[in-house]
């Protein structure tokens, strides 16, 4: 790739003509505002996916019309972690070159979220203003959505081993999002982990232009475990040789077998450090060989490469980098990403949201930063939503968190299961309480945390929802789709 404009191409800020407007399409944004209206109202949910919703069952074509047949540009994310943090970051580095830009900043990411961010964009005879859609799309959303889409970049942050009653295991994942890459426009710009095995080995008889991120740190920043998933060759299966490993199977890999080996990266992060759970310093280069300085307020490995994501999907799409430095400085974390959120009465709580082995060691090795947890409230769930199977849970490495944990309230649809991986991580069950419900188990956390201490959260998705949900119900923070 070569060195970003200083200013942003015209056609990213430039006005765009307006769908010829149908009976069908017309009563579609009509249906889809009132049903926004009435959830927010209702308080239902603040209208990021009921809109989507109601206007696909009265126009099914609605996100094409609007988006692939307008030739709006849009930078869709997908992948397994990271994809809400840094969509996040993309749409804070376009805006801060002055770029337009509309995102689904709430994490609704199937098909009816990502119809609602095109229909909240739209006016109501269906003209979108200029501007960029950055779209955050569930893995298995991105089969439907792509071609209605049409991304102008594609970005897959990476592919880990997650609800595999879903997805199915992974290389059948990473065959799904082959098959999308190869019916992207010959201009369209696709943006990999390279330091992602798989993800790398992605479209790779593609001839469209590709960018490529990651880092290129000398030492080792992680080890593989059992929680790795990709520590084979994706194309023979040999056993992959790494030279550095930086987040579970992510590093400078090569294949004695048959000759893969991580690619050249385009962006590259060339140096972090993480202060504790409350920032990243990263530098970051960027092709032409310049760097950028980034101060980030949020922690951990994996927020330096969404960051890297998110720069490189600004390369793809032509977009400069001026202010990115000062674009990052002020995004906070996302709802439940280690979100930190003050009580009325001095004490606080950290809540972390972990889903699959590799994010819940990502999250486990934050917290430990600062010897959290200590006091801790774990909550999971088996809903359709969050995953029903629970056998990944024994590949989380709980025994690195054990030592530190001081008692533990256990919550969730399966806390007798939780319970259980906890005692064999070796914490005393005398310091453990099974509370079922979540906000009885938010008092009963709570009511071991002393004066001006803190409690951590970890938990899955639903459990998330449910006591952020309880805490803004108690006056103590916002809805999570404000964040």
């Amino acid at each position: 790739m070569t060195e970003t404009p200083s200013a942003p191409p015209a056609d990213l800020v430039a006005a765009r003509r307006a769908p010829r407007l149908t009976p069908r399409l017309y009563a579609s944004l009509l249906a889809a505002r009132a049903a926004g209206a009435a959830s927010r109202v209702l308080g239902r949910g603040g209208g990021t996916s009921l809109p989507g919703m109601v206007a696909r069952r009265v126009d099914p074509a609605i996100l094409r019309t609007l988006v692939a047949d307008r030739g709006v540009p849009v930078v869709a994310i997908t992948g397994s972690n990271g994809k809400t943090t840094t969509a996040r970051f993309t749409a804070a580095l376009l805006r801060g070159e002055g770029i337009p830009v509309a995102h689904n900043r709430s994490g609704s990411n199937l098909v009816q979220g990502v119809t609602s961010l095109a229909v909240g964009f739209a006016d109501v005879r269906g003209a979108l203003p200029p501007g960029v859609l950055v779209a955050e799309v569930d893995e298995g959303a991105l089969l439907v959505v792509a071609d209605e889409l049409r991304p102008r970049v594609l970005v897959i942050v990476d592919l880990f081993r997650d609800q595999l009653d879903r997805f199915g295991e992974l290389h059948a994942l990473g065959a799904a999002m082959d098959a999308v890459a190869a019916t992207l426009a010959a201009d369209a710009v696709l943006v990999v982990n390279g330091d992602d095995p798989l993800v790398a080995s992605l479209a790779s008889d593609r001839a469209g232009p590709r960018v490529t991120f990651g880092f290129d740190v000398a030492e080792s920043l992680d080890r593989i475990t059992r929680a790795a998933d990709t520590i084979r060759c994706p194309r023979c299966r040999h056993d992959l040789a790494y030279r550095a490993v930086y987040l579970s199977h992510m590093g400078d890999f090569a294949c004695a077998g048959c000759g893969f080996a991580r690619p050249r990266l385009d962006v590259a992060v060339t140096a972090v450090e993480v202060t504790g759970i409350a920032e990243t310093l990263c530098t970051i280069r960027v092709p032409g060989g310049a760097s950028l300085e980034l101060r980030i307020p949020q922690a951990g490995i994996h927020v330096a490469y969404d960051a890297a994501a998110a720069v490189a999907a600004a390369v793809a799409i032509g977009a400069p980098l001026d202010h990115a430095a000062s674009s990052l400085a002020g995004i906070r974390p996302a709802f439940g990403r280690m979100e930190s959120i003050a009580l009325p009465d001095g004490r606080s709580v950290i809540l972390a949201f972990s889903k699959n082995p590799t994010s819940f060691n990502t999250t486990l090795r934050a917290l430990g930063t600062e010897g959290e947890p200590r006091r801790l409230l774990i909550a999971l769930s088996n809903t359709l939503v969050d995953g029903e199977d629970f056998a990944w849970l024994w590949d989380v490495d709980v025994e690195s968190m054990a030592p530190r944990v001081e008692w533990a309230v256990v919550s969730g649809t399966r806390a007798d299961e939780i319970a259980t991986r906890l005692k064999y991580a070796g914490l005393d069950p005398r310091q453990m309480t099974v509370v079922e419900d979540r906000p009885a188990a938010l008092d009963a956390a709570l009511a071991q945390v002393p004066p001006g201490e803190r409690l951590t959260i970890v938990a899955g998705y639903t459990p998330t929802i449910e006591l952020r949900e309880e805490m803004h119900r108690r006056g103590w923070t916002g809805r999570f789709w404000e964040q």
